[in-house]
């Protein structure tokens, strides 16, 4: 009876173990977590270009380079990296920009010096201070489209040489770090309202318009976007305009 009780008791042990050993070898399933989604970079094939090209840029102190050195500006950032792209080519670049530019008084500078209107790439920023001097908004309004449309004409008259930059947003900067929630609000508001203007203007006129405002509110978490000054762009960020400016700038040469 004993011997019988054994065998039972080690047949049953025995198909324990062999279930065990069943599941340890059973065939996992490998669990790969989501992936997260990057959208794709746009990549614009680099096409020789032959001869010269002309750059003019319009604008104010976000234009001319305020605090940072000549060659960090972003005009000139874009000529030495076409430069560097298109090595067989030469580059010009005139820059008509001054601090404290207001939409008029960039009008009256171009008036000024009547360049020729044989450019084959024109860029403009301008209106933040039209917005820092409280000026009323219909002065936008109004000035903003003869702007383009001297842009237009400066460039061979060809709408799609011409590329608007929004404005920049100075509520993100140390400079403006003091004032109170309202009032950077308040100026983020109103810029965005020149910047949906600008933008809405510029579709309405067949021209490539290019928003680099969001850069510019990275300026309190990320304080090499600023300059020395704590209200401007840094060559960082003037780098950063350049690398989302470059795809558009290859399609409109390369046309």
């Amino acid at each position: 009876m004993k011997t019988h009780f054994k065998q039972i008791v080690i047949f049953i042990l025995s198909i324990f173990l062999l279930s065990c050993n069943s599941e340890d070898t059973a065939p996992k399933i490998a669990v790969t977590p989501p992936q997260s989604y990057l959208p794709p970079v746009t990549q614009v094939p680099t096409t020789p270009i032959s001869g010269s090209i002309k750059y003019l840029a319009l604008g104010d102190s976000y234009t001319i380079g305020q605090s940072v050195c000549e060659t960090c500006r972003f005009p000139e950032q874009l000529k030495a990296s076409l430069k560097t792209i298109y090595s067989q080519t030469d580059f010009s670049l005139k820059v008509i920009a001054r601090t404290g530019w207001i939409t008029s008084n960039l009008i009256s500078a171009i008036n000024n010096e009547n360049p020729d209107p044989n450019y084959d790439l024109v860029t403009l920023l301008i209106g933040v201070n039209n917005q820092y001097q409280g000026i009323d908004f219909s002065v936008y309004q109004k000035e903003f489209p003869v702007l383009l449309n001297k842009a237009i004409a400066l460039a061979k008259g060809d709408k799609k040489n011409v590329i608007v930059l929004s404005i920049p947003d100075y509520a993100y900067t140390p400079f403006a770090s003091t004032y109170s929630a309202g009032n950077r609000m308040k100026i983020s508001t109103e810029l965005d309202q020149y910047n949906t203007f600008a933008e809405n203007t510029c579709i309405s006129n067949g021209v490539s318009f290019i928003s680099i405002t969001d850069i510019t509110r990275q300026g309190l978490s990320n304080r090499n976007l600023v300059a020395s000054d704590g209200l401007h762009p840094s060559e960082t960020a003037y780098k950063m305009f350049t690398d989302r400016i470059i795809p558009k700038v290859k399609m409109i040469l390369q046309d």
